[in-house]
C-alpha cells in the first residue's frame, strides 16, 4: 500500500480521488483550497474536492498558502507520503513539496502536452478547433505544466462537444491514466521523458473579453469558442443597445449570403453572419434581462431587420 497526499480542488479531481481510494492507496490527506463564497447569497461553499473527500472519511486540510506555512510544510513531513498527486489544486507546488515524495508529485493535465499548458486546457482546445486532446500525467517542476511527461492518453473531441460534456470524461481517463501512472512508477516500466518545448502552446485563464463575438473571425471559429468557452464566458455581442447571449448555434449552410454581424432570416432559420462570407444558424439565445429563448420565439418576439447592426 502506498502513503500519498492529494491536493486537488474542482470536479475534474474528484474521479482521480474516488479511483486511488478504490484502489486501495493510502491517501494520507487531502489538501484543497479553503471554502469560498458562492451564488447569489454569497455562502461559503464547500470545494468538490472536499464534498468528496469527506464522503470518503479522508482526513482535510484547507491551508490558505503552502508556500511559507511551517505548519503545513510539518504536517506533510510527518506523514512522509511517496508521493504527492496533484490535480487542479490551483496553487503553485513549492520547492519544498516537489522534494518532498521519492515518486515526486505527480500532476494529471488535461491536455496532451506540451500543447495547451496552463489554466484552461479543455477550453482553449476546443475553441482552437482541435478534434483530438487528452490527458497527461507528468512529474511536476518548477515551470508551469513544464515537467517531463510520464503517461499521456487521446480523447477524441466530438463535433458536438462542449467544455462542459468533454471534461467529465477527460476526468475519468484521468483517473485511470493515474493508477496505471502510479503502478508503472513502482514497478518501475516507466521511462520519464522531458517534453518539446517547441511545441509548447498556452491555454491561459478565460477572461470575459474572450466570449465576445468579432465578426472577423469565420463563422466555425466563432463555432469553436462558443463550444469552448462553457458555461463561461460563452459568447456574446450587442443587439439594441442590450448584451446578446448565444447558448446554441451551428455553422449554417446559406443560400445567399449574410454580411457580417448581421441577422438574417432565412426558411424560420435566424443566421448570423460572419467573416468569409460564412454564417452561424442560432439556435438559443438570451437578451439581457430576458430568460433564454429558443431562435423562432427570439424571430417573433423581436422580429430583428437585416439592416440592424450586432455588437455595438
Amino acid at each position: 500500500m502506498m502513503d500519498m497526499v492529494f491536493c486537488g480542488t474542482p470536479q475534474f479531481a474528484v474521479p482521480t480521488l474516488e479511483k486511488l481510494v478504490a484502489a486501495g492507496f493510502s491517501v494520507k490527506l487531502v489538501v484543497t483550497q479553503p471554502d469560498r463564497p458562492s451564488g447569489r447569497g454569497m455562502q461559503s461553499a464547500e470545494s468538490p474536492v472536499k464534498r468528496a473527500a469527506l464522503a470518503l472519511g479522508l482526513p482535510i486540510t484547507q491551508p490558505d498558502r503552502i508556500k511559507n506555512n511551517d505548519e503545513f510544510r510539518a504536517q506533510l513531513e510527518s506523514i512522509a507520503p511517496e508521493a504527492i498527486i496533484v490535480v487542479g489544486y490551483g496553487r503553485i507546488i513549492p520547492q519544498w513539496m516537489i522534494n518532498l515524495p521519492r515518486l515526486g508529485n505527480i500532476n494529471l493535465h488535461a491536455s496532451l502536452l506540451p500543447k495547451y499548458r496552463g489554466a484552461a486546457p479543455i477550453q482553449w482546445a476546443i475553441a482552437m478547433g482541435e478534434s483530438v486532446t487528452g490527458v497527461t500525467t507528468m512529474r511536476i517542476d518548477a515551470g508551469l505544466d513544464t515537467g517531463d511527461i510520464l503517461l499521456q492518453s487521446e480523447e477524441r473531441i466530438a463535433p458536438k462537444d462542449t467544455a462542459l460534456t468533454l471534461a467529465p470524461r477527460l476526468a475519468q481517463t484521468g483517473a485511470e491514466l493515474m493508477i496505471a501512472t502510479l503502478a508503472g512508477l513502482k514497478s518501475g516500466s516507466i521511462t520519464a521523458r522531458p517534453q518539446d518545448n517547441s511545441n509548447a502552446t498556452l491555454a491561459r485563464i478565460l477572461k470575459r473579453e474572450d466570449g465576445f463575438l468579432d465578426f472577423s473571425r469565420s463563422a466555425k471559429e466563432a463555432w469553436n469558442r462558443l463550444r469552448g468557452f462553457q458555461p463561461w464566458p460563452g459568447a456574446f455581442t450587442s443587439f439594441r443597445g442590450k448584451t446578446l447571449q448565444l447558448h446554441a448555434a451551428m455553422p449554417a449552410q446559406t443560400f445567399a449570403i449574410v454580411p457580417a454581424a448581421h441577422f438574417a432570416i432565412q426558411s424560420d432559420r435566424l443566421l448570423m453572419g460572419l467573416a468569409h462570407d460564412s454564417a452561424l444558424e442560432v439556435l438559443e439565445l438570451q437578451v439581457e434581462g430576458k430568460k433564454r429563448m429558443s431562435a423562432h420565439d427570439f424571430i417573433n418576439g423581436y422580429r430583428p431587420r437585416n439592416d440592424e447592426l450586432l455588437g455595438r
